[in-house]
Order: structure tokens, then C-alpha cells, then sequence
């Protein structure tokens, strides 16, 4: 075995790994449409110090950009929201969305919507709300998200961003396997990818989860699809081309006594567990 990846494989047993949806799924506590519902308000609550459950969701016709398998867009579609559409790529997630609507007697305020976000299949003005949880650092063009979420809201409408950036203790989106915080600061993109692999493997939905992670590129190299490197810097640089006006911004410590790291430039990448932003049309 090569050494780089023993030593992270070695390392990875001294860590707990977080609570993730996919291995709950799998041990049958709950799907993750469910663990999605129930954490709905956990993704919208930073938002919360700036506005109110009422103004992004009552009467509103709302997007959730990067559903996933539904749960919290029918969170919001519980909020009074009129209508909610979740949008995403990923197509089997599509059956368990519509499954908990029923459920959840939300179907006829909820759609599934099969797509890519860089290219929303909806007319110009369509929508007062636009919801972007844990999903910026996933796109693969996020100027164009950002220029198609601009064209689909209507005046006044409000785009609600919040993401980890790359740099937080999980930002390699590899938590599910591997507990070691700041991995992909130690380890080359191809040894996570081989150890990740590796780890997954054998698992009831191990090609899913591999499939979801892990694309090949023209040159045969596989490299990590699902993650687009999402810093700090390049979000700033992202919002100085786009027509939103801020109306909030706020990027929330790791832990309140390392509030004061946030502050300096060369750190405040790994020591931000949030950016969260509200923009407006």
C-alpha cells in the first residue's frame, strides 16, 4: 500500500466521523429526505438574524437550488410558502422527494425539478424567493448559477446563500467516510480519492456515493466533481460581477472564541464554518 495512503487511512481511525445523512440512510434510522426535513430550519437559521420565516416563505413561489433528495425544500413548502421547486442533478433522489411529499401531504405545493442550475428551466421573473443551502461550493459554473438565479427572480425577489468554504475542516465533502478534519490540507486529491474509494466500498450504496463524488476528466484522470474548491476569495471575486445588491453578509466562526482567526486573512478560510449572504434583484 502506498504510504500516503496508509498514514491517511491510519489517522482517519483516530476520528469519529460526523452524523451524515448516507450512513444513517444505510444503517435504516432514517432516509435522507428525512434527515433533510428535519433539519430544515437548521439551513435556513442564519439567515434568521436578518429576516423571518414569513417574508422568504408565506405566499411565496421559492426555489431550492441543490435540493438533494427534497426534505428541506418541503421543509420550506411548510412554511405557507404558494409553491416550491427543488432543483438538482442527481435523478434518483428524484423518487424519495416525491415519496416524502405524499408523506408529508406537501405534493401539490412541491415539484422536482431534473436540472442544472447554470441553465434554469423557467421564464425571467418567475420566482420572489431563491434558496442556495450548502450548494455554491457544488456548482460547476457559479457565475452562470448567479446570472440565471439574477434572471428567474422577480423584482425584489431575494437569492439566500450560505456554503462552508473549501478550507473549513470538512470543505473536501468527504465526511461521510472520512472523520479527519482538514484531510485534503494533508493529503494529495488523488490519494483522498483512492482512500475514499477504498472506504466506501462494499457499502450498500458505495457506487452511488463514488458515481456522486468522482468524475474522470478528457485526460483520463479521475478527479472530485461534486466539490468546485469554493473559497472566500473566489466568492467575493464571484458578487463583484453580479447585479444583486447585498442587502446582508456575514461569515460565521467555526466556534465563537475563534472569531478573532475569521479576522485574519491568511486563516479565516479554515476558520469559517459559514458564508451567508442575502442578495436582492
Amino acid at each position: 500500500m502506498n504510504i500516503s495512503l496508509a498514514i491517511c487511512k491510519a489517522l482517519n481511525k483516530l476520528f469519529p466521523l460526523p452524523v451524515h445523512p448516507f450512513n444513517l440512510q444505510n444503517q435504516g434510522i432514517k432516509t435522507y429526505a428525512e434527515w433533510q426535513y428535519e433539519k430544515g430550519r437548521e439551513t435556513i437559521k442564519f439567515y434568521l438574524e436578518k429576516t423571518t420565516i414569513e417574508e422568504m416563505f408565506k405566499d411565496k413561489v421559492v426555489l431550492d437550488i441543490g435540493c438533494g433528495a427534497g426534505g428541506k425544500t418541503l421543509y420550506y413548502a411548510a412554511q405557507g410558502a404558494k409553491k416550491v421547486y427543488g432543483i438538482d442533478i442527481v435523478d434518483y433522489y428524484e423518487e424519495e422527494a416525491n415519496a416524502l411529499a405524499n408523506q408529508k401531504g406537501l405534493k401539490d405545493k412541491f415539484e422536482f425539478v431534473l436540472g442544472d442550475a447554470a441553465n434554469i428551466p423557467f421564464e425571467e421573473n418567475f420566482f420572489d424567493t431563491i434558496i442556495m443551502n450548502d450548494a455554491m461550493e457544488h456548482v460547476n459554473e457559479p457565475a452562470k448559477v448567479l446570472n440565471e438565479c439574477y434572471r428567474v427572480l422577480k423584482k425584489g425577489g431575494k437569492l439566500y446563500i450560505n456554503f462552508p468554504p473549501y478550507y473549513h475542516p470538512y470543505g473536501a465533502h468527504l465526511s461521510d467516510a472520512i472523520g479527519f478534519p482538514w484531510v485534503h490540507l494533508f493529503f494529495s486529491k488523488k490519494t483522498l480519492i483512492k482512500v475514499y474509494k477504498d472506504l466506501v466500498n462494499g457499502l450498500p450504496d458505495g457506487k452511488k456515493r463514488i458515481e456522486l463524488r468522482i468524475s474522470m476528466d478528457e485526460n483520463g484522470n479521475e478527479y472530485f466533481s461534486y466539490i468546485n474548491v469554493m473559497t472566500i476569495k473566489k466568492f467575493k471575486n464571484l458578487l463583484k460581477d453580479t447585479k444583486f445588491d447585498i442587502t446582508y453578509y456575514k461569515e460565521v466562526p467555526l466556534r465563537n472564541f475563534l472569531a478573532p482567526l475569521t479576522k485574519v486573512p491568511v486563516l479565516k478560510e479554515g476558520f469559517v464554518k459559514m458564508v451567508v449572504i442575502i442578495l436582492e434583484k
